[in-house]
This record gives C-alpha cells, sequence and structure tokens, in this order.
C-alpha cells in the first residue's frame, strides 16, 4: 500500500524528500530556511540600486581589459536573460563561454548564436571529448545516484573559469536565482564540482581513461580561483525583479528567442533526467522545488502551483523520442536505457568523496 505523502502547508514541498521536516505548523524546514536565510539575499525590490554599484565598481577595475565579466551561456531563459539585461542595460563587456557536452537541443543552439550576435557579445565554444563525456555519462547511469547531469554540470564551470583566468577576467556572472531555484533539497542530489566523486565513480563503473575531459579539484575550485586570482561571482537575477515567463517574453521581443520548454530543457539529456529518470527512478520531482521557490518569491500562489502538478512531469510520446535519442547518442539500445532506472538506487555515500571538505569549508564561510 503506497503511503500517504505529507505537503508542506506553504509551499507544495513534500516528504518526497526524506529529509524534509515540518514544524508546528505543517511549514517545512524549506520555507522556514527562506525565511530565516535566503530572503535577505532576495532583493527584487530595491536591489537594482546595489547592483549599480556592483556593476560599477566592475567597471571601474575592468578599465583596463577587453572584458569586464564573463558568462556562461547554455541557451536557457535565466543565462540568456542574464546576458540581455546585463549587456543592453548595464553596459558590461561580456565574455560569453558555451559548453557543448553533446546534449544541445536545437533551440539552444540558435539561442546562443541570436544572443550574441544581437548584443554583440564575444563567445567561446569549448566542445567536450564525446567519448569521454558518453564513458563518463554510462558511468553515472550505472552508479544510481541521483544528480546524473554532473558530467555535463563539472565540465561547464571547469571550462569557464580557465576562460575566465586565460582572460583575465575576475568577475563571473552566474544566472542561478533565489526566484526558481531559492528551494533544493539536497537529498535529491550531491554537488556537481566534487572532482574526487566523479573520479570514483568513473573508477567503479567507467571503462577506459577520460581524455581531454576538464575537471577541478576543490583547492583549485576555491581557493586558487577564488583567493590567488581572486575571481568573484555575481548572481544579478536576485537583485532584480526576476518572472521568468516576462523574461522570456521580452527574449522572444527583442531578440527573437526561440523556446525551448521547461526549466533547462535545453539540454536534452537534462530534459530526459528531470523529468523521467528522478521521477520514475527515484520520486523526486523537481518541479515541486522549482514552485516552492517560486511560491515564496511572490511569483505565483500555492493553488496554482498545485494545478500545475496535477499534470504529469513527462509527456509520453516526448520521452519516448527523447530516450530513443539518448540510447542512440550513447551507442547502447533503448532496453538497456531503462534499465539503468531499476539499478539500485544508491547516494553519492557510496563512493568517495570530499564531502567533509565541502562542508567544513561551508560552515567556516558561515561563521
Amino acid at each position: 500500500m503506497a503511503v500517504q505523502k505529507v505537503v508542506c502547508k506553504r509551499c507544495v514541498m513534500d516528504t518526497s524528500d526524506p529529509e524534509i521536516d515540518f514544524d508546528s505548523k505543517g511549514i517545512c524546514n524549506h520555507c522556514n530556511n527562506w525565511d530565516t536565510n535566503l530572503s535577505r539575499f532576495y532583493k527584487p525590490a530595491g536591489g537594482e540600486t546595489e547592483l549599480n554599484k556592483i556593476v560599477e565598481k566592475i567597471k571601474r577595475e575592468s578599465r583596463k581589459n577587453k572584458y569586464d565579466a564573463i558568462i556562461g551561456l547554455s541557451g536557457g531563459i535565466d543565462s540568456s536573460y542574464l546576458a540581455y539585461v546585463m549587456s543592453k542595460k548595464f553596459g558590461l563587456r561580456l565574455l560569453a563561454v558555451h559548453v557543448d557536452g553533446g546534449w544541445n537541443s536545437e533551440a539552444s543552439v540558435f539561442n546562443i548564436e541570436k544572443i550574441t550576435r544581437e548584443l554583440n557579445i564575444d563567445l567561446f565554444t569549448h566542445v567536450v571529448n564525446w567519448q569521454s563525456m558518453k564513458k563518463l555519462q554510462l558511468a553515472y547511469l550505472k552508479s544510481g545516484i541521483a544528480n546524473q547531469d554532473v558530467p555535463q554540470d563539472h565540465a561547464f564551470f571547469v571550462a569557464l573559469y580557465r576562460y575566465a583566468v586565460r582572460n583575465k577576467i575576475k568577475y563571473v556572472l552566474n544566472g542561478s536565482n533565489l526566484a526558481t531555484e531559492g528551494i533544493l533539497p539536497k537529498s535529491w542530489g550531491y554537488r556537481a564540482m566534487d572532482s574526487k566523486s566523479l573520479k570514483s565513480i568513473f573508477k567503479k563503473h567507467g571503462k577506459g581513461k577520460l581524455f581531454d575531459y576538464p575537471t577541478v579539484g576543490f583547492l583549485r575550485y576555491y581557493f586558487y580561483y577564488r583567493i590567488v586570482k581572486g575571481m568573484k561571482v555575481i548572481k544579478p537575477l536576485n537583485f532584480i525583479p526576476y518572472n521568468k515567463k516576462e523574461a522570456l517574453r521580452e527574449l522572444i521581443v527583442q531578440l527573437g528567442y526561440k523556446e525551448y520548454g521547461g526549466k533547462h530543457h535545453e539540454s536534452r539529456f537534462t530534459k530526459w533526467f528531470q523529468t523521467y529518470y528522478l521521477v520514475k527512478k527515484f520520486g523526486f520531482d523537481k518541479r515541486l522545488a522549482h514552485l516552492s521557490s517560486m511560491i515564496n518569491s511572490g511569483l505565483i500562489s500555492r493553488e496554482e502551483a498545485l494545478s500545475e502538478l496535477k499534470e504529469q512531469s513527462f509527456k509520453q510520446n516526448e520521452i519516448v523520442t527523447d530516450s530513443k535519442f539518448i540510447a542512440k547518442k550513447l551507442d547502447i539500445n533503448l532496453e538497456q536505457l531503462n534499465e539503468f532506472i531499476n539499478v539500485p538506487n544508491r547516494s553519492f555515500k557510496d563512493y568517495k568523496s570530499n564531502d567533509f571538505l565541502y562542508r567544513f569549508y561551508f560552515n567556516y564561510i558561515k561563521k
């Protein structure tokens, strides 16, 4: 008999997050964390004044360089709107970096070309060795862990920082935002930048060696880049009113942007992994986190979120098409791809990692 899920009375997070807890009023720890911690970093009203000061500082410190800041461009709404706002409205000279991990949708490629051309932004595209990406992606599927986007995400950030250092850029503009991503359960996936975890999974489940796949260790990522090189990560979308639907309309009107579907669906693999794999294998529906973030940021009501969740996370015909595409790209058959969903569920804790170092570092930063 299926166990009835308990749902937060304020947002839509439920007990599919194994680490969720509720206070005496039925409000979950994610909402309480929003109130006590996250809300002070979310400044849609009045934050533009502070952002202007940050922009002026960036321009002042970068006046002798060719670029003011670097931005990772995926073709998704967040990074595209960030490029548009910071280039068009704030006048920053941007260098855009796109990492092609082999999973780009046609819409994402179109959007990247359109945005950089219309805004006159220089673009570097780093193409990850597909044979290495394929081997790593298969190893992750065999591993049975939740976060299957690590092979893409790790390569993305490593390439971004390397191009920043190469071009003497100290400011990294990041499109992540509290409005739609403030709530994301830690139990639903492990951090992408732990190279020890990545190498442990590949050693256990991979074959051969990874050639030309960029990795970065803890010390280099958090100390060399951020302390020795003095790089700073800025998240401008937290300083302005960011409504994703309105941002999409503006991108379409101003730049001829092409809509691609749900959150992070600019990647064919991410679409399959988030809407199908996670739901079928772990019972994790990432829409819960995104919608709960939007409830707490005031973008939608709880009733609107509940109404949206009545729809299935994936469309059967699209998943069949996407599954066939992914299986073919990975040189396996459809049955083998589906079998990965039946692999025993595992945690990152089943593999070696630098989790202790990360927790120590972030606790130190908090103090």
